[in-house]
């Protein structure tokens, strides 16, 4: 299985999302992730990281609530933000950011 690092390194820009099964808004935000997915496509990967099964991962990326979502390029971390959002605000922040 390929590690965190490995995950964010590639040049295509990955989005992760650290939540949890318990979360009430992580549950709204996945089919708004979904959303996001469809309408980007190939320009963006998304990643989920469940808190609860990776909690070192978790600390080390200093995710103090759920959902945080991380936008990374190249390994390095463009972006993050906790709660939800829409999916025409997180489209937006993710094209600002890559382009």
């Amino acid at each position: 299985m390929a590690s965190f690092d490995d995950l964010i390194a590639s040049d295509t820009p990955t989005l992760v999302d650290f939540y949890a099964t318990w979360c009430g808004p992580c549950q709204t935000l996945m089919p708004i992730l979904s959303q996001v997915k469809d309408s980007l496509g190939e320009r963006l990967t998304i990643i989920k990281i469940d808190v609860d099964r990776n909690p070192q991962l978790a600390a080390q990326m200093q995710v103090r609530g759920v959902p945080t979502m991380m936008l990374f390029r190249s390994g390095k971390p463009l972006w993050r933000q906790s709660g939800v959002m829409s999916k025409d605000e997180i489209i937006g922040t993710v094209l600002e950011k890559i382009n």
